[in-house]
């Protein structure tokens, strides 16, 4: 099963500001619906109450400490090895925060970064990772950001 992080982060590392975005760009929008179409999407509560509703054409899993939590059209899950079983071989987008993007990383075999050209203020931003441990895999330049997929130089431990 693959697991690809999927991220938009600015200059300055930044990735949110009070629950949303920082910037609104239309290409970023659209990147993001065809890099996670068709995948199961992980994300944290928040994240997943930040969406302006369920998206079309991926599933939905939430990962959350609180055992009772339950919404229509989401599945639950307590810890990363029991999302990634829900994924059941899916290919797997995690989507955020911060938090759920840094449980991830360890077992990610892919990112898809937006490299955001700006330096917006923020209040949440992106985890340290070891970028020797990627490999520039593709870039496409716009003039608001670009697109880069790192990939994993070793493969990442096995997961279930």
């Amino acid at each position: 099963m693959s697991v690809t992080i999927v991220v938009a982060r600015a200059r300055n590392g930044a990735i949110g500001r009070d629950g949303g975005l920082p910037w609104r760009l239309s290409a970023d929008m659209k990147h993001f619906k065809a890099v996670t179409m068709g995948s199961a999407m992980v994300m944290g509560r928040r994240t997943f109450e930040s969406l302006p509703g369920r998206l079309p054409g991926r599933r939905h899993i939430v990962l959350t400490r609180d055992p009772n939590w339950r919404v229509d059209g989401a599945e639950s899950a307590r810890t990363v090895d029991e999302a990634l079983a829900l994924a059941r071989g899916e290919p797997v987008t995690v989507i955020g925060g911060v938090e759920i993007i840094a449980l991830f990383l360890p077992c990610a075999d892919a990112v898809e970064l937006t490299e955001v050209h700006g330096e917006p203020e923020a209040d949440t931003f992106m985890p340290a990772f070891d970028t020797a441990e990627w490999r520039e895999a593709s870039r496409e330049d716009h003039p608001d950001c670009s697109f880069v997929r790192l990939e994993r130089r070793a493969p990442p431990p096995s997961s279930p």
